[in-house]
């Protein structure tokens, strides 16, 4: 891959909230997401993160009915609707007594990792912050060892997603294709160099 190839693919990968939920996602597709988090730096080389792939539809449908999805958009327009749910979730676990002050770094690193390598394969994701954890780790049987830090939809999009430059307004929303749209500070005003 040459850096163009990163960069689109850096610039593709955005958030998707409507997937083809007839089209599962292949076994070699999910051997890639899990090298790739095994291949995340971890601070301290801890390792606290564990994962665990839902890819059976019961239990994926059942993980989607606890999260809520795109609350900046109206009208539940973020919440998938029957057919366009995800085919697999990936529930991102820290293993309390390795946690340390740089576990959520090793979290958005190894999130970055795993969404980037699926996006390399076409397949869309959701890092979904609202989360009813009691429910979840009930659900999966997570015990009280490990603390839940995310939830990560995965399926192939049914829509395209884009970054623009932010004139005012950061709040991101559909065009008039129900695509979504992400305004971006420029880089002019969040860098400095020295």
């Amino acid at each position: 891959m040459n850096t163009q190839e990163l960069m689109k693919l850096l610039e593709e990968r955005r958030t998707y909230r409507r997937f083809d939920e007839s089209r599962p996602i292949p076994d070699e597709v999910v051997e890639d997401m899990k090298r790739s988090a095994y291949l995340s730096s971890s601070a301290m080389n801890r390792q606290p993160l564990r994962y665990i792939y839902v890819r059976t539809s019961e239990t994926v449908n059942a993980i989607f009915d606890i999260t809520s999805w795109g609350g900046a958009l109206p009208d539940g327009l973020g919440r998938p609707k029957a057919g366009e749910r995800p085919t697999m979730f990936v529930v991102v676990l820290s293993a309390r007594e390795l946690e340390s002050r740089f576990t959520d770094y090793d979290a958005g690193l190894a999130t970055s990792n795993l969404t980037l390598s699926a996006f390399a394969h076409g397949v869309g994701s959701c890092i979904l912050g609202s989360v009813r954890v009691d429910e979840l780790c009930s659900l999966l049987n997570i015990s009280d060892e490990f603390r839940v830090v995310t939830a990560i939809g995965f399926g192939y999009p049914t829509h395209k997603s884009r970054v623009e430059d932010a004139d005012e307004s950061i709040k991101y929303y559909l065009d008039e294709y129900l695509d979504y749209v992400v305004p971006k500070r420029r880089t002019e005003d969040t860098v400095t160099e020295i």
